[in-house]
């Protein structure tokens, strides 16, 4: 199957400053007869843990994607096509937008889903396999990240991130510099791909030179059976919700092609 491609949506659209911008993842065991001799008195019955009972052996030790495996199921620029191309480093934004301290009286969980954002820990672990892309002509980055958390503990995040809306709708954040911004946070519809999903889209808003600037964080953490990813579309610019739907819908295909093709124990 040919990759998806995302065609660029050329836009006219008045760049954030400069100087702004730079700041700124049983096998059944056989039973056995025991023979008894006729001629012979019959033992009273035996204890469970007597020979002769079948047991079920021990559940297989928990399966991973090997490293190769999740480097393979992680999308390239190739897949969306212009004007997409391979990371050049941290965008500028991070510092400037999402190091910062909610207002006293916010909830915590504000807090804490800014903090994941800036660490790019979404599902509170390090990433088994990372890849990071540049479209500079919107100004955004996107990131995809594939994981080893248990179903179980990726089920947890999806719930929070669920409440999110709710809990975060709207709050207020200061920056390192000082600089107040007006933080909203919003569900995210996502394709239906992989067995659990949950997107958002996050807007943090500055005042520049009388000016609002917008940094718009597209959120996605999908969880394909025993595996799971998160993908981050962020920018100043034109974040299109086109090519956030586009890469989930791409990322849980190839890693569940991923998982078909074998996983080892670790």
């Amino acid at each position: 199957m040919a990759p998806t491609t995302i065609r660029p949506r050329r836009t006219t659209r008045r760049a954030a400053p400069a100087a702004l911008a730079t700041a700124v993842l049983l096998g059944a065991a056989a039973c056995s007869a025991i023979e008894v001799d006729p001629e012979r008195p019959t033992a009273p019955p035996s204890s469970p843990s007597a020979a002769g009972v079948s047991r079920s052996p021990a559940p297989a030790a928990p399966a991973a994607l090997t490293a190769a495996q999740a480097q393979s199921a992680l999308i390239t620029w190739a897949d969306l096509g212009e004007p997409w191309a391979p990371t050049q480093g941290a965008a500028p934004w991070r510092d400037a937008f999402l190091k910062v301290r909610v207002a006293r009286g916010t909830a915590p969980d504000c807090q804490r889903l800014l903090d994941a954002l800036y660490a790019d820990e979404l599902l509170g672990a390090p990433a088994r396999a990372v890849v990071g892309l540049d479209d500079t002509y919107h100004r955004a980055q996107l990131r995809h990240q594939i994981t080893t958390q248990r179903p179980a503990a990726v089920d947890r995040t999806l719930g929070w991130l669920r409440t999110l809306p709710g809990r975060c709708a709207t709050f207020a954040a200061t920056s390192a510099n000082g600089t107040a911004q007006r933080v909203e946070v919003a569900g995210a519809e996502l394709p239906e791909e992989g067995d659990a999903r949950q997107g958002l889209r996050v807007t943090s808003t500055i005042e520049y030179r009388g000016e609002p600037v917008s940094l718009t964080v597209d959120v996605a953490v999908v969880r394909v059976g025993r595996d799971a990813f998160t993908l981050t579309n962020g920018g100043l610019g034109d974040v299109r919700p086109e090519v956030t739907a586009a890469a989930v819908r791409l990322g849980a295909e190839r890693l569940a092609a991923v998982r078909k093709q074998g996983r080892v124990l670790v």
